[in-house]
């Protein structure tokens, strides 16, 4: 499986961290070894200071697809989750004052939470989807799907344009406005429409 990010996806967020406004949608790539196991907890890296939160609404791949157009990119998957795409804020300024990749910031082990799949038929409206993350029992990011600038359908079809999607492949499809820095002791939990999808404890 590969885990393909899409970056600035929500207006408030590109504005809280002072980023440009893209033309296109903003993709990187975490590798599988970056997903954190089920029921483990995470553990701040030694080489960060600031690690940050940012809950996604993810899509999980069902079949093998390339160049999709739009009007059939709903056909390629059949489940919605979230997950949280931790980043060494720190780590990910100093690349980017560099001219860097992001890798070493988004793509260390343990930074890619994803949390229990939800049938896609659960959702009225892929467009119009609720989604919380809460740290401690209090809600620190909110968003719906409805604010995102691409929808899922809209970078399923721009991703398959460079890499060939498979089965089990997962889109996180951006974060809302919101993120901060987690600390040892933390708890984190995260909901689509209320339903509790994922939590974890900070070590």
């Amino acid at each position: 499986m590969k885990i393909i990010c899409i970056g600035r996806n929500y207006v408030d967020h590109i504005k809280e961290l002072n980023n440009e406004r893209p033309n296109d949608p903003v993709v990187f790539i975490k590798p599988d070894s970056a997903v954190l196991p089920k029921e483990q907890d995470f553990y701040i890296p030694e080489f960060s200071n600031e690690v940050h939160y940012e809950v996604e609404v993810l899509v999980k791949i069902k079949k093998v697809g390339k160049h999709i157009d739009v009007k059939f990119a709903h056909t390629y998957y059949d489940e919605i989750g979230l997950g949280i795409d931790f980043t060494a804020r720190d780590l990910q300024a100093q690349l980017k004052e560099k001219g860097l990749p992001w890798e070493k910031a988004k793509g260390f082990d343990g930074a890619a939470v994803i949390g229990k799949w939800l049938p896609k038929s659960n959702f009225k409206d892929l467009n119009d989807i609720n989604f919380q993350l809460l740290k401690n029992e209090e809600v620190v990011q909110q968003g719906n799907t409805g604010l995102m600038l691409w929808s899922i359908d809209e970078l399923i079809a721009y991703v398959s344009q460079f890499f060939m999607l498979k089965k089990g492949d997962v889109i996180f499809t951006g974060t809302p406005a919101g993120v901060g820095r987690i600390s040892a002791n933390d708890y984190l939990s995260g909901t689509l429409e209320n339903e509790e999808v994922f939590s974890l404890n900070i070590k």
